[in-house]
């Protein structure tokens, strides 16, 4: 049964909806705080660029994030509001390198109609109070005292019904707003008014300005000396104060984010709808405003927000494409523009539609999405796990002419090579059972041998730079320093049992020396540290179980040290090292695979991460100092070991059975996404597996001098190259709204389906549509029929070798038959009424479940022999639909418009035809996210051994750029979750006091439900990143050890 889901996000929110810069970690230190909708990430201004400090998610979606500094301060504290009318304020601890709450509540209202243009949340300069504007006629403030705590909150009556900007002015001695506003014949005006604290209401403000442009829609508060506030208008600019007003005209165009530049607020950054760039400056003599200038800079991303940061850089954060750092030069390039993108981050936000598929025949999906909107829009491909980019394989082993090999002479070439490196004074050293051999690298002679005592064999090696470290039987550990031309045996220790793996890796100052050995053993099944040179025994770990340990590995990412061992089985432990004591703490256990692992590291873009070859390669790295896991998309592995030359700069060698391989590694994330940049914003997309293409329904905003008009097309896409190598363009006014691959009965072709709406300016919904049914031919679109309809075709499904569709508030079956001469046409057969708009409609064998614009879920079944179409259950809860999915035959997932989730349930086997007629509400869930699309499909390969392969997943795409996963879980391992999930609640608290059972409630207009039959599989896998001692603390509530929930939790994070 698909009824005990499982909800968890594999690609984090990327939509920067807000952000600030201030002094928040430290008086000296400047940050940029930027929200991604549901979580706040913290980065500091480094001297190479920007730092990431912190990433948190936020129990809530944020609606208002400010920095300011009550009086007595030394650095910022940080407001955060958000949708559901909870606020906090956040305060930095640097020991702790975490966020304290300062103060948390709630400023929700019984009464009152929430606004229409979004919650306003604006701090007043000095300090003296926090001001809301939440519901329409009500203005909220939150003052403070004079230590700068805050007091109880009050609301004050606002005459303006329809607010467009509410801002502090600067510079005033009572606490004063400048509100925007449009009164009910839609022209726009300012008013300012000051609060009255004391008598909790406002008082008329110094001045106000009428009928301004009616477009105006943005308040720029201006610091002192100066003061007043600019009006940002669709055609004009005005700066307005009490003493003056100055008016410039502007190239039409929306103003979507601005950004001071200096401090006393004579320059500003403004970026326009379609991601232009100007510099308003206001020229002034002394403190008199003389006029205000504007000039363009160039392009960037279409910017939501704005933050200038220090010496011409500026963080653009955009909703519609990727984020950037840019700097601004004083000097134009080639191309006229002032702007030099310093760096991009990746925000598929917002993904209209999306598909999976695996291109590279691997048993791996592949999602790939329709991102951005208007000339940021962009296909993006979304896949799980780190690419090798093989650059060659060398040594395959039956190629004669592959690769020339050389002869070293001071080699022993008789037996069996244990180990081989380059080492320090341009030697090599070699180990064999028998030797360790050091030779020149330039004459290739042997300079100097140390040989293994008479009936002892060397059976396990280590070597750095300058060491060697043996094992023979009988567990000798035997030293050896490497100088010029000669190898001196330093010192000789004998072990209670046999030795099973050994590493000297340097993790300390010296790159060349190790001042420590890490030792695996047989019998007792233990890891050692000693001390090197003198051998002394620093600290032993008893590891537990039958296993023994295969390799070990003494590293260092990020600045921490770690000893990794690795056992035969595929598990591996891990454990900070103290590098002077030798003591090991915080054990954690992994598993990695199933068969023995060996453990190597390397370093990619200057940082050092682990590879860990076996049947599932890994590589383990270090992200916010926690390490991650992230699987390489290669079948088994045997060993790896880095190859830096001139023709391979960086590259890794990688041993597999029979074969040896020299390739470059991806960027080390879990996630890879490549960019297909399109210049226009695709909506719908297909794969067809036949033609090897897609098809997409995009859309082009073309600027000419007077006016902006679109067009719209469906274009066809190579599925390797990703070139669009045919384009069928659709009348004017005529979008493309679904898109299918199908085919028909007793026709082998596989076609392209397109559906239609005539969107015309007069009209509320379209009354017009068409079908459009394509062919691939040699690489074109080829148009073999099109029938009209009488409204926009919302929906296309292949259903039973017939077309079923969803147009406006019908759903109709369309068979595909053949005409007089030959051709073919879509015929209507039958349909069904009822609904408001039918926007999403899935199938399953007979049955048609429909997700209606404001009517929720129903379920229609079509009759054969009567070859009618009839309803059999609906959800009576009025759910304004998103998105729609089957999960099996009886359950049914919906998302709608306030951000949840839920599921319906069909009552076959009910008593009576009421009950039967009723779609049952199983499950609840805020997300809080839009989802616009569900597809079945999996992000990982599905290997037939591990329990996460059974499960089946829905992944959904939603408009802040996640990728999740909804996986239906058997019912024994949903309540086990359940009941870690609830204890986990308890140690994790939300960032702000915000109530993780609050957030998950379902929440719409009508209702509040707690979540049900739904877990947070975020909260879930948030057990993995606590310290030992909270795990500890979870282990002893559930009463279940450590390891086993590990286990547990890490099976979910296989899911994605």
């Amino acid at each position: 049964m698909s009824v005990w889901n499982y909800v968890v996000t594999a690609h984090k929110p990327t939509n920067v909806t807000h952000s600030c810069v201030g002094n928040f970690t430290g008086p000296q230190e400047l940050n940029l705080i930027i929200a991604k909708c549901t979580r706040i990430e913290i980065h500091l201004l480094a001297p190479h660029g920007l730092q990431p400090m912190l990433d948190v998610p936020i129990y809530g979606r944020i609606a208002t994030l400010e920095l300011f500094r009550p009086h007595g301060e030394a650095q910022d504290f940080l407001f955060v509001a958000t949708e559901r009318y909870k606020f906090c304020v956040l305060q930095w601890d640097a020991e702790s390198s975490e966020l304290i709450t300062r103060a948390m509540g709630d400023v929700s209202d019984r009464i009152g109609r929430p606004t229409d243009n979004g919650q306003i949340g604006i701090i007043d300069p000095d300090c003296r109070l926090i001001g809301l504007h939440l519901y329409d006629g009500l203005f909220k403030v939150i003052p403070f005292d004079n230590k700068g705590q805050l007091k109880e909150a009050f609301n004050i009556r606002l005459e303006e019904l329809q607010v467009l900007d509410v801002k502090f002015l600067y510079g005033c001695s009572r606490p004063t707003i400048a509100v925007l506003y449009q009164d009910n014949k839609d022209a726009r005006h300012v008013k300012t008014y000051e609060v009255a604290l004391k008598d909790k209401d406002f008082v008329e403000g110094p001045w106000s300005q009428n009928n301004l442009d009616n477009g105006a829609g943005l308040l720029i508060p201006v610091p002192m000396p100066l003061g007043g506030v600019i009006i940002i208008g669709e055609e004009t600019i005005v700066y307005c104060s009490g003493t003056s007003f100055k008016a410039i005209p502007i190239r039409p165009s929306i103003t979507r984010a601005y950004g001071r530049v200096d401090a006393d607020g004579s320059r500003y950054l403004l970026s326009d709808n379609t991601g232009l760039l100007h510099l308003l400056v206001i020229t002034h003599e002394r403190e008199r405003v003389t006029g205000l200038r504007i000039e363009q800079l160039g392009e960037t991303s279409v910017a939501s927000t704005i933050s200038y940061l220090d010496n011409a850089v500026v963080f653009v954060g955009s909703s519609y494409g990727d984020s950037q750092l840019i700097k601004l030069n004083l000097q134009p390039d080639a191309k006229g523009s002032y702007v030099e993108v310093l760096e991009r981050y990746v925000n598929l936000g917002p993904i209209v539609d999306f598909c999976v598929v695996d291109l590279e025949r691997q048993g791996q999906g592949q999602v790939v999405t329709c991102s951005g909107a208007y000339k940021d829009g962009s296909l993006r491909i979304v896949r799980n796990g780190i690419g090798i980019n093989e650059q060659t394989r060398i040594l395959a082993m039956n190629m004669e002419d592959e690769l020339e090999e050389t002869e070293i002479e001071g080699f022993n070439s008789q037996t069996q090579t244990l180990l081989c490196q380059n080492v320090v004074y341009d030697q090599l050293v070699q180990v064999t059972a028998i030797s360790v051999g050091l030779v020149s690298s330039t004459t290739r002679e042997l300079l100097d041998q140390w040989n293994a005592p008479a009936g002892f064999s060397v059976n396990v090696a280590a070597a750095n730079a300058s060491q060697v470290l043996l094992a023979t039987g009988g567990g000798h550990l035997v030293y050896l320093e490497i100088g010029n031309a000669k190898l001196v045996e330093v010192k000789h220790i004998q072990l209670e049992y046999e030795i099973s793996c050994l590493d000297i890796n340097p993790i300390g100052e010296n790159p060349n020396y190790s001042s420590l050995a890490a030792v695996g053993m047989w019998t007792d099944i233990s890891v050692r540290v000693f001390s090197l040179p003198s051998l002394e025994l620093m600290t032993k770990e008893n590891l537990g179980g039958e296993i023994i340990p295969r390799s070990v590995l003494l590293c260092n990412l990020e600045g921490v040290s770690y000893l990794l061992c690795a056992l035969g089985d595929g598990h591996l432990f891990n454990f900070l090292l103290n590098t002077k004591t030798g003591e090991l703490s915080d054990r954690k256990k992994v598993s990695l695979g199933t068969q023995p692992i060996s453990l190597r590291t390397f370093s990619s873009k200057d940082a050092t991460h682990v590879f860990a070859a076996s049947d599932r390669p890994t590589v383990i790295y270090s992200s916010n100092k926690k390490l991650l896991y992230s699987n390489v998309n290669l079948k088994e592995v045997s060993h790896m070991c880095p190859f830096n030359s001139a023709a391979f700069p960086d590259s890794l060698a990688i041993a597999k059975e029979g074969e040896l391989s020299i390739g470059t590694i991806d960027d080390i994330q879990k996630l890879h996404i490549r960019t297909i940049p399109l210049g226009e914003h695709a909506r719908r997309i297909c794969h067809q597996e036949q033609s090897r293409t897609f098809a997409i329904c995009s859309l082009k905003n073309n600027q000419n001098s007077t006016e902006e008009t679109e067009t719209h097309f469906v274009r066809l896409l190579d599925d390797q190259s990703f070139d669009f190598i045919s384009t069928y363009a659709l009348d004017t006014y005529e979008y493309g709204c679904s898109i299918i691959s199908c085919s028909f009965s007793d026709d082998n072709n596989v076609y392209y389906c397109v559906g239609t709406a005539y969107v015309l300016p007069e009209e509320n919904e379209p009354t017009k549509g068409r079908i459009l049914v394509f062919l691939v031919e040699d690489g074109k679109l080829q148009l073999i029929a099109e029938k009209e309809t009488k409204g926009a075709v919302y929906s296309l499904n292949a259903f039973n070798g017939k077309l079923l569709a969803a147009i406006n508030q019908k759903i109709q079956l369309y068979k595909w038959v053949h005409r007089e001469d030959a051709s073919r046409e879509l015929q209507s057969e039958c349909g069904h009424h009822g609904h408001i708009l039918a926007l999403y409609v899935q199938t399953r064998g007979d049955f048609i479940v429909v997700g209606d614009l404001m009517k929720s879920i129903s379920l229609l079944i079509y009759k054969h022999e009567e070859g009618a179409i009839e309803e059999r259950a609906r959800d009576y809860s009025a759910n304004w639909m998103t998105a729609l999915e089957i999960l099996d035959d009886d359950i049914y997932l919906g998302a709608e418009n306030n951000f949840n989730l839920f599921t319906v349930r069909r009552n076959s086997d009910a008593a009576t035809d009421e009950e039967r007629g009723r779609l049952e509400v199983v499950g609840e869930y805020h997300l809080g996210e839009f989802v616009n699309r569900f597809r079945h499909g999996s992000l990982v390969m599905r290997l037939p051994d591990s329990e996460a392969g059974r499960i089946p997943t829905v992944i959904f795409g939603t408009v802040n750029g996640v990728i999740g996963v909804v996986a239906s879980l058997p019912h024994d391992q949903y309540l086990f979750l359940e009941r870690l999930q609830s204890n986990l609640v308890k140690v994790i608290k939300g960032v702000g006091g915000l109530s993780h059972e609050q957030w998950r409630s379902f929440n719409n207009e009508k209702k509040t439900a707690d979540a049900r039959n739904f877990l947070d599989g975020d909260l879930i896998e948030s057990f993995l990143d606590l310290s030992r001692s909270r795990m500890e603390e979870v282990s002893k509530a559930m009463g279940v050890p450590v390891e086993e929930l590990c286990r547990r939790v890490e099976e979910m994070t296989r899911l994605h």
